[in-house]
């Protein structure tokens, strides 16, 4: 008995053991291919495989700086490269700098710096230090207990301007001497400095609540000013100590109050105010000031609260009276001009607007009367590269003849002399010199890992300036991403790809999960080459899988606007119609059809794994908006107007009302502290499930915002591969 029960268990061992193998070492038809680890696709380890852009910047028409990192140092160099030539010369050694500060300084790197970087700004604990290169010395120019934030040295150099205690101040580098611009700043009341939903929706996270600009002659200072008082609070708890810690955040939720703003001139050396002929209560949005070029005047956006209506005024700099120069109104809604540009002679301006359906290039006098439109056509001008007015020419981005490719064009102002000048398929990111002579291009597609190149300005090859793909990677066994569109049964061809396993059988069955975003002109599918996390997945069995609806930005301005009013509607039957399609493909599992997205790309999952609970099996949520009426009024507004509005809208679009449809497996996390789509969202669907009786899973992210970070971030990466394969290869 005991030996015939030990060739049994024998046997049972010996299959576990080559079972175990086969599932940890899948056999690939490239033998000898090495094989992407987890480190590789998530970590920092081997620099081979981080597809990071080096960071090159124009210095002057003639010569761009690279920055690079020493390998023994780990500081970080900045050279001077000879675009002709090619020739490389040390231009700023940042490690070199750290020495020069005084005794215990410790600066992550500069806050800022002049155009001909003869001056930086650093900023250690909380107060500001002046670096000369002329001189090596450095300067301290505040000591106070109170932070300085945003610190922005004026076009010339001599002065510097910052906020502090939610005041604006400027100080005079040479003489040291600061001059307090405003005096009203509190908790509420904030000078140059944007409230939560302006720096958000309408100015930018870049911008990091920077809301003032300086006059080209560096004689003024405009500045937005926001009184938050009316906006209503939400509570963020923190965890930590004894007590926990209360945040409140004046954040404006769809159909609240929103800020009260105003737009003020002031003296970089001090002085009175002049406000613009703006009504401060207003139920309105005024942003966006662009100086003309030769300082004269200030001009401002002022943008109605529906969102469908849009003005651009001049201001004149003694009264603050403003004079309307251009008005647009759409349908559904506009968007501010960001990108403007005022000539330098007072002819005009260049405005980039989809006013047809399709963004384009126009010029308009400084009456707002059409002189020339310069572009047109069923494509998108993406953004303007330069504006080359001595030679009479703009440089821009478009996604002209497919929509899933983005190439550099040229076009002179009177509309003539139209010109492609990225010529590869694929993906092209371009940043054009300052006077036109040369550009540099970022660049990928689907078989080709991001390179940058530096081209003259028609389009010759001058050299490539790095490729960004690892030295190695013929040697791996990599998937492959296809590109290909979708029909519809209502006649859209939806744009799509795929990365299939490098081991690719059609006679085998593959899970598939699709990585969405899915907000409006939020488009993902384009000729660009795979994420390696993408590879990684790939590799071990999985399709990666994603698609872009309708209203996506492929198809213009005009199908954007489908969404007007309809957050969820579109994005679900577009999704749908793919996985209908997957289902008609041999090689795809039915029964594990997954999808993966945070924010809004967490509201379409929690969307498709209740509304479109017949097609999708899982989904991996993050910081997910679950009802519209939770998210800010800004963003929200714009594509859904009020709930008083749009009752049935905010009904559809919310999660919850369709929670009692969930069969499938959905995962959510979100950060306790996320003060920008607030974890209340994911709690309201979590308390709708449960009073439901369905089964989800859970992660809470302690002290985390909207992005997870450090050890938190390393966490999630880590639970989210292990979700699909414990789910999807049952290992």
């Amino acid at each position: 008995m005991l030996k015939k029960g030990w060739k049994q268990n024998k046997t049972k061992i010996l299959f576990l053991s080559i079972l175990v193998f086969m599932i940890a070492f899948p056999a690939f038809p490239q033998q000898g291919k090495k094989r992407l680890t987890y480190k590789q696709a998530y970590g920092d380890q081997d620099m081979r495989f981080m597809m990071m852009m080096m960071r090159v910047r124009w210095l002057d028409d003639a010569h761009y700086l690279l920055s690079e990192q020493d390998k023994k140092t780990r500081k970080t160099k900045l050279f001077k490269v000879n675009a002709k030539t090619g020739e490389k010369t040390l231009f700023l050694d940042y490690g070199l700098i750290e020495k020069a500060f005084p005794e215990g300084m410790r600066a992550m790197g500069p806050a800022d710096n002049t155009k001909n970087y003869s001056g930086l700004l650093y900023v250690h604990k909380d107060d500001l230090y002046h670096f000369s290169v002329k001189t090596k010395k450095v300067k301290r120019l505040t000591a106070t207990p109170e932070r300085e934030n945003n610190p922005q040295f004026s076009p010339d150099g001599r002065f510097v301007a910052y906020t502090r205690n939610h005041n604006l101040y400027s100080m005079d580098i040479e003489t040291g001497l600061e001059y307090q611009l405003t005096s009203d700043g509190s908790d509420t009341i904030y000078n140059g400095w944007a409230s939560w939903v302006y720096m958000e929706e309408i100015l930018g996270r870049g911008t990091r609540y920077r809301a003032f600009w300086w006059s080209p002659d560096s004689q003024k200072l405009a500045f937005l000013r926001f009184d938050d008082s009316p906006v209503p609070t939400f509570p963020l708890f923190r965890k930590g100590g004894t007590h926990g810690e209360l945040e409140i955040e004046r954040y404006p939720k769809p159909g609240d109050p929103n800020p009260y703003v105003k737009l003020g001139i002031v003296p970089a050396s001090g002085g009175k105010t002049v406000w613009a002929d703006v009504e401060e209560k207003a139920d309105h949005y005024v942003a966006w000031p662009f100086w003309l070029p030769d300082s004269s005047q200030l001009t401002f956006q002022w943008m109605n609260r529906g969102q469908d209506q849009i003005k651009i005024y001049s201001v004149d700099l003694k009264s603050g009276k403003k004079h309307q120069i251009y008005e647009e109104k759409q349908p559904a809604w506009v968007e501010f001009f960001e990108d403007l540009h005022f000539y330098r002679d007072g002819s005009g301006f260049l405005l980039r607007t989809h006013m047809d359906g399709w963004s384009h290039l126009y010029t308009y006098d400084l009456e707002g009367h059409l002189k020339k439109r310069l572009t047109e056509g069923e494509w998108t001008v993406t953004d303007i590269a330069l504006v080359d007015e001595k030679n009479g020419r703009v440089f821009f981005n478009a996604r002209k003849d497919k929509t899933t490719e983005t190439h550099l064009y040229v076009v002179k102002l009177d509309g003539t002399g139209f010109k492609h000048l990225t010529k590869e398929p694929g993906s092209h990111r371009a940043s054009v010199s300052p006077e036109g002579s040369f550009f540099i291009d970022s660049f990928s597609n689907t078989t080709t890992p991001t390179k940058q190149n530096l081209y003259q300005s028609d389009g010759t090859l001058v050299r490539m300036i790095k490729d960004m793909g690892m030295a190695d990677r013929d040697e791996y066994a990599l998937g492959k991403k296809e590109l290909f569109t979708i029909p519809t049964e209502d006649g859209w061809d939806l744009p799509a790809y795929w990365v299939l396993p490098p081991d690719f059988d059609e006679s085998k069955k593959y899970p598939v999960i699709f990585t969405i975003y899915g907000g409006p002109n939020s488009g993902r599918v384009y000729n660009t080459y795979p994420s390696m996390s993408d590879l990684y997945f790939a590799q071990e069995g999985i399709i990666i899988f994603s698609v872009d609806h309708r209203a996506s930005g492929h198809f213009g301005k005009k199908g954007v606007d489908l969404m007007h009013r309809n957050l969820g509607k579109w994005e679900m039957f577009d999704l749908i119609a793919a996985v209908k399609w997957l289902h008609q493909k041999p090689f795809v599992e039915k029964t594990k059809i997954g999808i993966t997205g945070g924010s809004y790309g967490g509201y379409t999952t929690c969307m498709a794994l209740t509304y479109g609970a017949d097609s999708f099996t899982h989904g991996y949520a993050r910081a997910s908006v679950t009802d519209w009426r939770l998210y800010d009024s800004v963003y929200t507004e714009r594509y859904m107007d009020r709930p008083c509005e749009n009752e049935e809208g905010y009904k559809f679009g919310s999660a919850m009302r369709h929670a009692k449809n969930m069969k499938g497996v959905l995962f959510l996390s979100h950060g306790d502290m996320d003060d920008n789509v607030h974890m209340q969202n994911t709690i309201q669907l979590i308390s709708t499930l449960m009073d439901l009786g369905k089964q989800f899973e859970f992660m809470l992210y302690p002290d985390q915002r909207h992005g997870f970070r450090g050890s938190k971030r390393e966490f999630s990466n880590r639970h989210y591969v292990d979700f699909w394969f414990k789910h999807f290869l049952n290992r």
